[in-house]
């Protein structure tokens, strides 16, 4: 199991990011609230990671702590919950925004993400709603507020290439090609970041 990645950050196309590690890089898909926290690219981040060996692939999930990655693990365990949806939700919600939603029973909230209908939300309310409690109850790992998604946003690039960026992440995590591009067409403003993009837009949908 590898647990924790701590090396060169190469290359960083949300959601994807590659790590350098004693000359070997490693592929990681991380949720974009984790996304977010990363360093700028030719620095040294530190990730936790979750390990899926699949009959096809072997894939690394990564996370900005140990608390969002217990959330996903949680996901996973959910009936019809996958690594990609567990991403998606997790991308549309922060970890403290997702207990919330869960322990209230706000389905209306957890339907708003790509690939959860009622049925996925109704079913997420009554499998983690008890194991969410007994998370908070543990007090360990909960963290004091909200995962910070304002951490300065990427060095701005041609702007075109921003939004193609924002499309193909947003594309990436469960949004249909069109509804990426509404998504995009509601808060595109020319001076943004592919990153800042991709947090305004998801930003919008939860609202």
């Amino acid at each position: 199991m590898i647990g924790r990645l701590r090396g060169l950050l190469v290359e960083k196309a949300p959601p994807d990011v590659l790590i350098e590690i004693g000359g070997v890089g490693y592929e990681v898909q991380m949720p974009m609230t984790s996304f977010y926290q990363l360093p700028e690219t030719g620095q040294e981040a530190t990730i936790y990671t979750h390990f899926v060996v699949r009959e096809d692939a072997q894939l690394l999930f990564g996370f900005a702590d140990k608390f969002e990655r217990t959330l996903f693990r949680e996901l996973i365990k959910a009936n019809g919950v996958g690594p990609k949806l567990a991403l998606t939700i997790l991308s549309g919600m922060s970890a403290p925004q997702l207990m919330h939603s869960v322990t209230i029973e706000d389905v209306t909230a957890l339907v708003k993400l790509p690939g959860v209908g009622k049925k996925t939300a109704e079913r997420l309310v009554v499998e983690l709603k008890d194991r969410f409690a007994k998370l908070e109850q543990l007090n360990t790992m909960l963290p004091t507020g909200d995962i910070d998604v304002s951490a300065p946003a990427a060095p701005q690039i041609v702007e075109d290439d921003a939004r193609s960026e924002a499309h193909s992440a947003l594309t990436a995590l469960g949004y249909k090609p069109a509804q990426a591009s509404k998504m995009l067409d509601a808060i595109y403003q020319p001076e943004l970041s592919s990153e800042a993009l991709i947090r305004e837009a998801l930003r919008s949908a939860a609202s």
